[in-house]
């Protein structure tokens, strides 16, 4: 049975029934302006555009099936014609047929070849950002990476989540540009993080060894934004290199978390000044890329800071992230510019965090 007419064990794909569905309708239109003009067979070359138009989305099984019974016709309708001409176009809708059948082999290849570097470009992004949370240490946890294109979910944004000794290290950048380029920048940042996260005591180091990695691997016009965040007994440090600042939200309040003093992104040596809070029961602290901040419609844009706590202050942080997520493709109208990174942080307070001691620059800080 030709698989255009299979309904048992197989069904038709959506592609395939489109197709079909088209082709059949022309068919039987050309069929019915041939009948009503019965003198000759002036459209039967028209039957060649039927295996053509299935071809557009159906597989070459359906366009071949499509094609054969589109012959059939033609030559039933022919056969009431005695001039060459009815023949020829017979002839017309069977080479029509074998061409189309070849065009949309080709096209099946290529769109599972699609498919295939889809699927591999999915599976390269979950190495590089792995799934985050649900807890780390005295934190709830939840990230999530919002594609700007649809057809792939690849791109230049990144962040990671770790418990070290020295407390609960976050960090969350954006790599300039896109693609397997940007992928490939990201992943040496989050390798390199994921080792001297470890090993370093000040957030400051950890900057410039980021920093020489990032100069070592790009260009003279390439850098990477990045913020690293660190909790440890309550006591937040935030060190921004060139990114947006995290959002503070606290008892209805949102309060933007911006650095003492700027400092360029990761690639142009960076000398950050570190920001300390102390952190309450029940705080909660968005991370997020310059793509949350450009989203916009008809040049308006996204109203963050004044929907963040009714977005974010809710549910779990995981819930948090999907409000935010929905208010913000509803806003844009399911266009965005630019790739989007989100963490969402809750501290749930010193019974789950034992207090430790602050660096001697920390305390500084923190009474500055």
């Amino acid at each position: 049975m030709p698989s255009f007419l299979a309904t048992g064990r197989r069904t038709l794909s959506p592609g395939n029934r489109a197709g079909l569905g088209a082709a059949l309708v022309l068919l039987a239109a050309v069929s019915a302006v041939e009948l009503i003009d019965t003198e000759r067979a002036d459209f039967v070359g028209l039957f060649a555009a039927v295996p053509f138009l299935a071809a557009v989305l159906a597989s070459w099984q359906t366009v071949l099936g499509v094609g054969v019974l589109a012959t059939v016709v033609g030559m039933v309708l022919a056969s009431t014609d005695d001039s060459v001409a009815g023949m020829v176009n017979v002839v017309g809708i069977m080479l029509a047929t074998g061409i189309a059948s070849a065009v949309a082999t080709i096209r099946q290849r290529q769109a599972t070849r699609i498919a295939e570097l889809m699927r591999l470009a999915s599976v390269t992004q979950q190495a590089v950002l792995r799934p985050l949370g649900p807890q780390v240490g005295s934190l709830a946890v939840s990230g999530r990476y919002i594609s700007a294109t649809a057809a792939a979910d690849i791109g230049g944004d990144l962040y990671e989540a770790l418990d070290t000794p020295y407390g609960v290290r976050i960090i969350i950048g954006d790599v300039r540009g896109k693609g397997l380029d940007a992928v490939r920048l990201a992943s040496i940042v989050l390798g390199s993080y994921r080792h001297v996260a470890y090993e370093r005591a000040d957030l400051r180091a950890i900057v410039t060894d980021l920093d020489r990695a990032v100069a070592r691997s790009v260009g003279d016009e390439d850098f990477v934004t990045a913020a690293l965040v660190e909790e440890r007994g309550g006591t937040l440090t935030i060190v921004n290199c060139g990114h947006p600042a995290p959002l503070l939200l606290r008892r209805g309040q949102v309060i933007a978390l911006d650095p003492p003093a700027p400092a360029p992104p990761l690639g142009f040596m960076p000398v950050a000044q570190p920001r300390v809070e102390r952190l309450e029961p029940g705080d909660r602290l968005l991370l997020f890329t310059d793509g949350l901040g450009e989203a916009r419609r008809d040049g308006e844009f996204f109203p963050t800071t004044d929907r963040a706590w009714r977005l974010l202050g809710h549910g779990t942080v995981g819930d948090g992230l999907a409000s935010l997520e929905t208010a913000l493709v509803d806003w844009v109208h399911g266009r965005l510019d630019d790739d989007i990174a989100l963490v969402l942080l809750e501290y749930s307070g010193p019974a789950a965090d034992q207090a430790q001691p602050m660096p001697s620059w920390e305390v500084g800080a923190a009474g500055s």
